[in-house]
């Protein structure tokens, strides 16, 4: 790998663990899927522990919640008594998915505080009209989203 290609891998290692992080999961994780999307092949726990200088019970941990959401996979081989781990086919789906359920979510609590609100002054200015439009922000949002997924899915 020349240092080029190698200076932009680790620099997206490094950027899917901080976009990961900003959704609430550990950066561990979006280094995991960082290395398993830029590399495109099954790496075994060691091999991931090792690449990305982080403990074995570390992956382990985080491989386990990436694989219950769907993001990576687990594979045996046989003779190998080693876990491996490569980017699941439904990753991006996923990622879409939750980001749709967290705008939708957002949408629903942004409104039920607005409908809580006595109605605006006159010209209509006020706190209610603002949540309202911060609510149908984040349900654009997620329409968008499920556009983008369609797309993705050839479900146009």
């Amino acid at each position: 790998m020349s240092d080029t290609i190698s200076t932009i891998r680790s620099d997206f290692i490094t950027l899917m663990g901080q976009m990961v992080e900003s959704h609430g999961l550990s950066p561990i994780s979006g280094r995991i899927m960082g290395l398993l999307i830029f590399d495109g092949e099954a790496r075994s726990f060691s091999d991931l522990a090792t690449e990305l200088g982080v403990s074995r019970g570390s992956i382990s941990a985080n491989a386990r919640l990436l694989v219950a959401r769907g993001s990576i996979m687990k594979e045996n081989r046989p003779g190998d008594r080693q876990d491996y781990f490569r980017i699941s086919d439904q990753s991006f789906d996923v990622m879409l998915q939750t980001l749709m359920q967290r705008m939708l979510d957002m949408s629903g609590r942004v409104r039920e505080l607005s409908d809580r609100l006595p109605a605006d002054d006159a010209e209509g200015d006020g706190p209610r009209r603002r949540l309202g439009g911060l609510s149908q922000f984040y349900a654009a949002m997620a329409l968008g989203m499920r556009q983008a997924q369609d797309h993705l899915t050839g479900d146009e």
